[in-house]
């Protein structure tokens, strides 16, 4: 057993997120010691897993309906699969912009501006 210190720490998040997150039912307490809230150590990775669905842009309504959906939850499938494939466009972007950064570093040309390859990223941006 972890105590909500310990697991806030591991998570980088306050104790106040871990309760907030316990009263909104993404997570439980498996009891106390002392006065305390306990973790049982998996709330690390649920925890994860919340953080990392948040970031990806789902509210925290939808991470507790995917939290507890079967594989008869068609409704919230088919949303994560649309929120899939918006992530694809989004990686493809961010890996865009990123190799124009990296070819921007190391560029010859005397107007950045003007330099086909980056003019060229910029291109694929726009699609």
């Amino acid at each position: 057993m972890l105590d909500i210190a310990e697991v806030a720490r591991r998570a980088g998040l306050a104790p106040s997120a871990l309760r907030f997150y316990e009263r909104r039912g993404l997570i439980e307490s498996a009891g106390r010691t002392g006065l305390r809230r306990a973790y049982r150590p998996e709330v690390v990775a649920r925890l994860a897993l919340i953080h990392c669905a948040k970031s990806a842009g789902f509210s925290l309504a939808q991470i507790g309906r995917f939290l507890a959906s079967t594989p008869k939850d068609v409704e919230l499938r088919r949303s994560m699969a649309k929120r899939a494939t918006e992530l694809d466009h989004e990686i493809e972007r961010l890996q865009t912009m990123r190799d124009s950064l990296k070819h921007a570093a190391v560029c010859t040309h005397a107007s950045l501006v003007e330099c086909p390859k980056f003019k060229a990223n910029f291109r694929e941006l726009v699609r």
